[in-house]
């Protein structure tokens, strides 16, 4: 075949090739359609994939080998690294992952390579303001009621990270109620991408079929970062010497109440926390009320898992509009004072500040690897969150109810600007309390 004939099959409802950026991912082009023979010398290798990934079937996805696989490895952590490495093995051999239709933002259900769903990941550039989510609420949103657009006291597009920092503080106080998260980079052609994007990976596809040893630094679509939550709830048991249900279903609440107050979740709905119900029998009765602890079956397993946390870590208290209130604040066991158990587990820990300012140093580790990431801002984030955990840990000694720590006044515990050199840990920080409230004001 031709060079003319070529050029007349690849058909990109006038794409142009030279107008691509320098960051496509191609080595070097010709300058003109005219010179298009010279692509054969801009560069040629044997092998082009990675060892022992067959990416020929799947040329439109970027695939294992088109960024770097240290990403998506966590030595600290095989199995998820192991899941993770079945997603994307998965994704080369055509199981793509599932659009999830509800909610607002881009979200997806990603399988293993025998098709099970085992996590759930959410990108970055569609998250409910990204410029690629494929919601259009959220656009009518932005289009209609600019005033109201986002949550003032929210980093705008920083969800995913959000998603990873609620996991980070519930394994390292042991609360066991969030699902493994971690930030990963995956591609896929179900993911919503611009069509300029789409347009190359077909033309590279094209080229690399004409000229098979072509080199590209990137073949397929670019990889996107996001949120990687296990879809399996991997939580830990609560005791089983507890004899009524009631009790075993508050000793979990408690610990939402915990994680939710201390990266001060403004998202907690009736549909961001679910509760897994496990009988004896290992039977589903659907017929059991889960509102009437009486009705469950006696030696049962009730655990619950706090997905959805990408509208925590703000970096204020709300102070505009609405207050964005804890919604488990109106339910019963939110009238009864922390159990001894509970009281066990999350006091000793948090009131130790060398803890306290650990999670923050980790915390740190896992915000600074967005492109955006301010480090004035990171810090007014941990000042609201010191204020939160100076709270519970008050409330927590005074044998308060989470009703009543909610109704606990704002506190901000900030670094101190006086330039004090003193080596006591305590004296490098003060509080403040935030006396400016939302115009629709409640707890």
């Amino acid at each position: 075949m031709s060079t003319e004939e070529t050029l007349l099959n690849l058909d990109f409802d006038k794409l142009n090739i030279t107008s691509a950026p320098p960051d496509d991912g191609v080595v070097s082009l010709s300058s003109s359609s005219e010179e298009i023979c010279l692509v054969p010398e801009v560069g040629f290798e044997g092998n082009v994939d990675s060892p022992g990934v067959n990416r020929e079937s799947q040329p439109l996805l970027g695939g294992r080998g088109d960024f770097e696989v240290s990403f998506n490895h966590f030595p600290d952590d095989p199995q998820f690294s192991e899941l993770v490495w079945q997603a994307e093995v998965a994704i080369d051999n055509g199981i793509f992952p599932e659009r999830i239709y509800q909610g607002s933002s881009g979200s997806y259900f990603v399988k293993n390579p025998g098709a099970k769903i085992i996590g759930v990941f959410k990108p970055k550039d569609e998250e409910p303001y990204g410029r690629l989510n494929p919601k259009w609420t959220k656009w009518m949103h932005k289009l209609c009621c600019p005033c109201c657009f986002g949550r003032s006291c929210l980093i705008p597009n920083q969800g995913y990270l959000s998603e990873a920092g609620a996991s980070l503080v519930d394994s390292k106080i042991g609360l066991g109620i969030v699902p493994k998260t971690r930030v990963v980079k995956l591609v896929s052609e179900t993911f919503n991408y611009l069509r300029i994007d789409r347009e190359r990976s077909r033309l590279k596809r094209a080229i690399t079929e004409q000229f098979p040893n072509l080199r590209f630094n990137r073949m397929g679509l670019p990889p996107k970062v996001g949120s990687f939550q296990l879809f399996d709830i991997q939580v830990a048991k609560t005791k089983r010497h507890t004899r009524k249900m009631n009790s075993i279903l508050n000793l979990q609440f408690e610990r939402l109440v915990v994680l939710d107050y201390i990266i001060r979740n403004t998202d907690r709905g009736n549909d961001n926390w679910l509760i897994k119900y496990e009988s004896p029998d290992g039977q589903t009765h659907g017929d059991i009320d889960m509102r009437d602890p009486s009705e469950w079956v006696g030696g049962c397993d009730v655990r619950i898992a706090a997905i959805d946390n990408g509208l925590a870590f703000p970096f204020k208290h709300p102070d505009s509009w609405r207050a964005y209130p804890y919604h488990w604040a109106w339910l019963p066991h939110a009238k009864r004072p922390f159990s001894p158990e509970t009281k066990e587990l999350v006091l000793p820990l948090l009131s130790d500040m060398n803890f306290v300012q650990e999670l923050c140093d980790e915390l740190h580790l896992l915000f600074k690897q967005d492109k955006g990431f301010d480090k004035g801002l990171f810090e007014r984030q941990m000042s609201v969150m010191r204020g939160q955990v100076l709270n519970l840990t008050q409330a927590l000694k005074d044998n308060k109810s989470p009703v009543q720590l909610v109704q606990m006044p704002a506190v901000i515990v900030e670094r101190s600007k006086s330039g004090s050199t003193s080596s006591r840990f305590f004296d490098s920080f003060q509080q403040r309390f935030q006396h400016k409230s939302p115009f629709f004001s409640w707890w």
